[in-house]
């Protein structure tokens, strides 16, 4: 069953991702929030300029998302693993106490 389970749930995440990129609106242009804020700020402040620039330009759009997943990625890579680590070092701790009773 459990076999089927992850089948089941693979095929899910494909369909969402393919219904992503089917259903997605043509011709927009995704913009990050740093962007819209910049934006927004000129609108009410009119000599409005930003404190600092960039370090690192990304070549294009479709890079600069790529490391924003990349990052985010990462960071939950590392999230998962310490609670990972740690539900298994109690289990570990549990089964010993148990083995020793």
């Amino acid at each position: 069953m459990k076999k089927y389970k992850n089948i089941i749930l693979i095929l899910a995440a494909v369909a969402v991702t393919l219904a992503a990129f089917i259903f997605a609106p043509k011709g927009v242009e995704y913009s990050g929030t740093d962007d819209a804020a910049e934006k927004t700020i000129s609108s009410i402040q009119k000599d409005y300029e930003p404190w600092f620039s960039p370090i690192f330009e990304p070549a294009g759009p479709e890079v600069e998302s790529l490391l924003f997943t990349l990052q985010g990625s990462i960071g939950a890579g590392i999230i998962f693993y310490v609670i990972g680590y740690h539900k298994g070092k109690k289990q570990g701790q549990q089964k010993e106490n148990s083995e020793h009773k």
